[in-house]
């Protein structure tokens, strides 16, 4: 399988292979002790006062602007080693020390980065041309980690879809449940419905006394007047039963033959058209 056919996680504790695999960040450009140590520290400090600080993503920002070859574009490209110590000489006082490593880690980290590692062929300067081929130990850590977070989200997507189908199968379950204490519910409302038309009807009927009534029927007495107002409401609200139609006789099917002139394809009428056979 190829690296690109497989989705990759997000970037995720990318710095130590960002370090193994790019320059490293101390600048080894060796310049020339033109003056005392006092002096250098003097104008370093003054230098470094006057830069501005930017955020990893300014940098980047400006890094596009000036060297487009290289930063700019949508394909990333593996960097020259010590690509800090050209950014330095061709833009000198732009960008600080903590701002570049700080640039450089995130840059190197990214999945985009760790794939043109493991594809391209070179490595390129700041006019993007090659500088450098690629050490087939880079190469290897570069694709450790894309193996890595191929991985990672291999497990993440197998436990987001293990925990929706959990979900789904909770929500119908409490679906389910629902629809059966609803039902129950009805079934007992129309039970007691039911029991409350028995009981006036029985009670129309009794010739029993009131509380003789109350006892056959294990109703506290105290509680008749109220169910039997309801039975009356309830039978007054529920609609009349539909008395069946009558079916109507069925008559000689040639009565109910429309009149009039007789149509292409009818059959003739006894007496008309070819003699009947002898």
């Amino acid at each position: 399988m190829s690296t690109s056919d497989t989705p990759i996680v997000p970037e995720e504790a990318a710095q130590p292979v960002a370090e193994s695999i790019a320059e490293p960040v101390a600048d080894a450009a060796v310049e020339p002790a033109a003056e005392p140590v006092a002096d250098a520290a003097v104008v370093e400090a003054a230098a470094v006062a006057k830069v501005p600080e930017m955020t990893p993503s300014e940098c980047a920002r400006q890094l596009k602007d000036r060297f487009p070859a290289l930063f700019a574009g949508n394909v990333a490209k593996p960097l020259k080693l010590r690509i800090q110590a050209d950014i330095k000489e061709r833009a000198p006082g732009v960008f600080t020390k903590a701002v570049m490593s700080a640039f450089l880690r995130r840059h190197t980290g990214t999945t985009a980065y760790l794939i043109a590692l493991t594809k391209a062929e070179h490595r390129f300067d700041l006019d993007g041309q090659p500088a450098g081929e690629i050490t087939d130990e880079h190469r290897q850590v570069a694709q450790e980690e894309l193996d890595r977070r191929r991985a990672v989200h291999q497990e993440r997507r197998v436990k987001e879809a293990e925990a929706e189908r959990a979900n789904r199968d909770k929500a119908r379950a409490e679906e389910r449940a629902a629809q059966t204490q609803q039902r129950e519910e009805q079934e007992l409302q129309e039970q007691k419905r039911r029991n409350r038309a028995q009981l006036l009807r029985d009670f129309e009927k009794t010739t029993l006394t009131r509380a003789n009534f109350c006892v056959l029927k294990g109703l506290p007495e105290s509680d008749l007047d109220r169910v039997l107002e309801i039975a009356r409401k309830e039978a007054a609200e529920a609609p009349a039963p539909q008395a069946d139609r009558p079916h109507a006789p069925r008559g000689d099917r040639r009565d109910q033959r429309p009149a009039g002139p007789r149509r292409d394809g009818d059959r003739p009428a006894p007496g008309q058209g070819r003699p009947p056979r002898r």
